[in-house]
């Protein structure tokens, strides 16, 4: 009897000797498996490992593109690369102004390509599209465009469009509000993220070229200057937009105004979508309840009071207040004539490089969409010949 109880207590060691040891063996293999999917994992992703990396390496969207042969043909080759992406305006402005920061390494492998950056912002559609497809033939690789629409609008360019798939993420923008500024930051930002965009073009939807690429390009390109109208108006429309509560930050004095419609070298848009003391006090204190609107004064104050010998004082976009109202003259089918752009293109004298031009305005607004076919017909004044200032 005692030995049946022996033999049964030996045989049940055994097993549960044997299943401790199979135990151990399993548990040794998958922490096995485990380590190899996490190694794994890690090298698939590194950008996870920290969060300066998030910041310092360009996702797909963001990397500059290669330096093109300027031709027709290539508009048809090019690989088109979404500027879609999640992050926040917050996010974009930090990873904006990181890689800005960082732009003189990544440089050297952008064979030094300077591109102008032309930021679109609309309310929808782009009606004038046909005359800025025949400005842009035949430069690629030395252009940017970024457009800005309401996030509600579907739009659909063909693949063959110089504006395909040229959208960047958007929010509702209202006219006079601070969403305006936003916008624009938000489109400056989005173009920041290609270091090889060294100017920046803000323009509606209703604006033209008046001269043709090239002369454009060489005309900004040939100056260290930005194009930014900042000029101080005593009466209801400039200083009487001033809150006092802005002070002691911003004086009556700082006070400034000037065209919504700016052009800007790379330095002074990164200076822009960094501030935050002068942007805050805009957002807070210059509403439109008591007729003060960001777009109006927000960039020229900041000029007047940090950079002033960064702009020439002035704006490239021609535009007519004869009527003294709340919006420009808009042209129609009818006043598209070459007197009409001549006096324009050379019916001004301003300063260029130190030196009197009378070419002033590259681009020009605002324009009806039934204005389409009489620029398309006068399109080869408008877009032929290039020009020195």
């Amino acid at each position: 009897m005692i030995n049946e109880k022996q033999q049964s207590t030996s045989k049940l060691g055994n097993i549960y000797f044997r299943l401790y040891y199979v135990f151990h063996l399993l548990f040794f293999v998958i922490g096995i498996w485990v380590g190899m999917l996490a190694c794994l994992y890690f090298k698939t992703f590194p950008s996870f490992l920290s969060f300066d990396s998030f910041f310092v390496s360009q996702p797909s969207y963001a990397r500059p593109p290669q330096p093109l042969e300027i031709s027709s043909s290539n508009l048809e080759n090019k690989s088109i690369v979404s500027f879609m992406h999640n992050m926040s305006d917050e996010e974009l402005l930090v990873r904006a102004m990181k890689v800005s920061n960082n732009s003189w390494e990544l440089d050297k492998d952008n064979n030094k390509v300077r591109k102008v950056a032309f930021m679109f912002l609309t309310y929808g559609s782009l009606p004038l599209a046909a005359l800025w497809e025949k400005y842009f033939e035949g430069y690629e690789g030395l252009y940017s465009i970024y457009v800005h629409p309401h996030p509600s609008y579907n739009d659909s360019w063909p693949p063959s469009s110089v504006f395909f798939d040229r959208r960047i993420p958007s929010q509702a923008v209202f006219w006079g509000t601070k969403s305006m500024m936003a916008a624009e930051r938000r489109l400056l930002a989005n173009a920041l993220l290609d270091i090889s965009n060294k100017r920046f073009v803000l323009l509606s939807e209703s604006c033209i070229p008046v001269m043709n690429f090239k002369t454009t390009y060489n005309y900004l390109m040939d100056t260290n200057l930005s194009f930014v109208e900042s000029y101080d108006n005593p009466g209801k429309g400039g200083r009487g937009r001033y809150n006092p509560q802005m002070s002691p930050y911003i004086n009556i004095t700082h006070w400034r105004k000037g065209s919504q419609w700016f052009e800007a070298t790379r330095d002074l848009a990164i200076k822009i979508i960094s501030d935050h003391k002068y942007y805050k006090l805009f957002q807070d204190y210059c509403l439109p309840r008591a007729r003060c609107y960001v777009d109006e004064h927000y960039v020229p104050t900041l000029l007047n009071i940090l950079y002033p010998d960064l702009s020439s004082n002035r704006t490239i976009t021609y535009v007519d207040w004869s009527t003294n109202g709340a919006h420009p003259v808009k042209f129609g089918s009818d006043q598209i004539t070459d007197q009409f752009f001549n006096g324009i293109r050379y019916g001004t004298e301003c300063d260029y490089n130190a030196n009197i031009t009378t070419m002033c305005f590259m681009f020009a607004r605002k324009f009806a969409p039934n204005a389409l076919e009489p620029l398309l017909q006068i399109a080869p004044l408008l877009l032929g010949t290039t020009y020195d200032p």
